[in-house]
């Protein structure tokens, strides 16, 4: 693995935290700071992150280069960049214990992307469907940057020597591709990159949206009651829960069938810590109004301490700012090397 050694200029506390990093294995996770970081982004990804830190050397990426494959008012997106940042560490990601930076901040990601776009058939690259779905939904800005992402989604992973990446089973494909153009790689150039793994979480990896519960909860959707929103204020998130979509039976119960029902359910599960017989019995004789009150409550009390934390993070930009700049010196390093491999590799000078 190429993890650099601790700078000599490093303090007692700051080589103690590499020190400690070294046998963990390494986990890579990145979210697009475009739109507003909803429910199903929490439970997906988000809250694993946290609860991850101790047992892996997680590195967190606000991944702003990929939101530039459409376009995008560029004060705006540096704004939603520093409020994702933001938001992630209300939400709890610690930098003693985890990095996280901006995507931008490392050239090295996309000038490996450019070495892995070179590795890649275009017959791999035009399968994935998240391109053709892109496609479909934005066809005045079919570009280059949307069609060979995936390439600097890899160019991610593999600059960090990562074992595992956390994903939904909707970009399992983007993985996929990963492992097969590092395995091509390490073929055919000489060992460079470790192989990731997929982690894929058994609840909450797929939360629905509430006015559609067979369309995934999306930041882009257009309805006003499809997401939760991180920082909703309790009222929305009542009025927001209230109309979600269910059905005409009765009996709250975890049917898979009953999609709009199993949705609320599962979020109710994951916030609660609850067992599905617990709840059940919590509903029986009860009606849907029931459990989307309490649903709303348990939310709105989940979301107070982030939304709290957040708003005190926003009149400390310096500190934000301050904390991504730290990231980025610790973990360039790490990406440079790899880079550096690779490019010798392939004979670039």
């Amino acid at each position: 693995m190429l993890t650099p050694h601790p700078s000599p200029t490093k303090s007692p506390k700051e080589s103690h935290k590499t020190q400690n990093l070294a046998h963990k294995k390494r986990v890579f996770s990145g979210i697009q700071p475009t739109g507003n970081i909803h429910l199903g982004n929490y439970l997906g990804a988000v809250r694993h992150w946290v609860d991850s830190q101790d047992e892996f050397e997680n590195i967190f990426c606000v991944v702003n280069s990929h939101a530039i494959t459409t376009r995008q008012n560029p004060k705006e997106l540096q704004q939603k960049t520093y409020e994702l940042a933001g938001i992630l560490l209300a939400c709890g990601i610690d930098v003693q214990k985890s990095h996280l930076f901006i995507q931008s901040q490392i050239d090295e990601h996309a000038a490996l992307a450019w070495i892995l776009d070179c590795n890649i058939p275009m017959g791999d690259m035009s399968r994935m469907t998240q391109f053709k779905d892109k496609s479909s939904k934005n066809p005045k800005n079919i570009n280059v940057g949307l069609f060979n992402y995936p390439a600097l989604m890899a160019a991610d992973i593999l600059l960090y020597q990562t074992h595992s990446v956390p994903v939904g089973e909707d970009q399992k494909q983007h993985l996929e591709l990963t492992r097969d153009v590092a395995e091509r790689f390490n073929r055919e150039y000489g060992q460079c990159f470790i192989i990731p793994e997929p982690m894929i979480a058994k609840v909450g990896a797929r939360v629905m949206g509430l006015d559609n519960p067979q369309s995934k909860m999306s930041k882009s959707a257009k309805g006003e009651n499809h997401a939760i929103f991180l920082l909703d204020n309790p009222d929305v998130i009542t009025r927001k829960f209230k109309k979600a979509v269910t059905d005409s039976q009765s009996g709250i119960v975890f049917d898979e069938k009953r999609e709009g029902l199993y949705n609320l359910l599962c979020i109710y599960e994951i916030f609660t810590h609850k067992s599905r017989a617990e709840i059940e019995n919590e509903f029986v004789g009860k009606g849907y109004g029931h459990l989307k009150t309490a649903l709303a409550e348990v939310v709105i009390e989940s979301l107070r301490p982030i939304q709290a934390t957040y708003q005190k993070l926003q009149n400390e930009q310096g500190y934000i700012k301050s904390v991504l700049d730290k990231s980025a010196d610790a973990i360039r390093p790490i990406a440079k090397a790899t880079y550096e491999r690779a490019k010798e590799l392939v004979g670039l000078i």
